[in-house]
This record gives C-alpha cells, structure tokens and sequence, in this order.
C-alpha cells in the first residue's frame, strides 16, 4: 500500500510535464498559423496592399459638381420660459449643370428653411439624432423648391444652440 502512495505523485508530475510541453507544441502551432494567415492576407488585409491597389487609370472620377453656399440663418426659438438662439449655416451640394438655376431660387430656399427651423420646439433639437433627421427633412422640403434631381444633398456647415 505504501507502494502505491508513493507512485501516485510521480505520475501525476509526469503528467503535468506532458501537460506542459503539449500546452508549449500548442502555442507554437497557434502562433505560426497566426503569423501565416495575417502575412498571406487571409485576416487584416493584404500583404501587398500596394501591389494590389487600383491603378490611377481605373480610379473613379469625381461627380461633376458645386457647392452653393445658403446665407447664415439666426432664429430665436422659444423653449417654455426662455428664448434660444439657433444659428444655421450650410451649403447646397448641386450637379454642377444646375449651379446658376439652384442659385437663382436660393431666397425660395432660405424662406423655406427659415420656416422649417422657426416651427422647431427646443426638446426636438436636444436629441442626439436630432441633426440628422432635421438635416433629411430641410432636404426634402429644399429639393421640393428647386426642382428633382438638381440638389443631391444638403450639408451642415454650423448648427449651434445659444
């Protein structure tokens, strides 16, 4: 009986050594396969990202367009029992075909956005998501004003709340 008392712990610090070293062969295994799969591209991107970017030849061109500038709109927006102050700014991105045309109704196009923000309550514009639903709505109503197709998109230079 002692015998077998004895052996027991040996065995089991033999087995902690094959634990180890098969713990060991399994790290190094895990690591060259990692170093493989990242430097042939398989995970993060392409070794050779330079060899494999697109020749200037087959870049996309730039769309054909102008940017028309809308006149700063300052509005008092009542919020309960105090006065706040919206201070708008943005321009008008436009094919650039239609630039003189979006120009020419760009009065029509602050009158519509000065009404737009004045109806504004004040617990509308404090939402986190707030500009950009306000920005998709003035967009709607200013394509409405120029006509289809010549305004693509609306950007918001300055938008603060005094």
């Amino acid at each position: 009986m002692t015998d077998a008392v004895a052996e027991a712990p040996v065995e089991t610090a033999k087995s902690k050594k094959i634990h180890l070293i098969l713990g060991l062969v399994l790290a190094i295994l895990g690591g060259a396969g990692g170093f493989y799969a990242v430097s042939s591209g398989m995970v993060g991107g392409s070794a050779d990202q330079e060899e494999h970017a697109a020749p200037a030849s087959e870049v996309e061109a730039l769309p054909d367009v102008a940017f028309v500038e809308i006149e700063p709109i300052l509005i008092s927006i009542s919020g309960g029992s105090n006065v706040e102050h919206l201070r708008f700014r943005g321009q008008l991105e436009v094919e650039a075909a239609y630039q003189q045309d979006v120009e020419h109704i760009l009065p029509r196009v602050v009158d519509v956005l000065n009404g737009y923000l004045r109806a504004l309550d004040v617990r509308e514009l404090e939402d986190s998501l707030a500009l950009s639903r306000l920005r998709a709505q003035m967009l709607r109503r200013v394509q409405m004003v120029v006509g289809k197709g010549r305004v693509r998109d609306l950007l918001i230079i300055e938008f603060v709340l005094n």
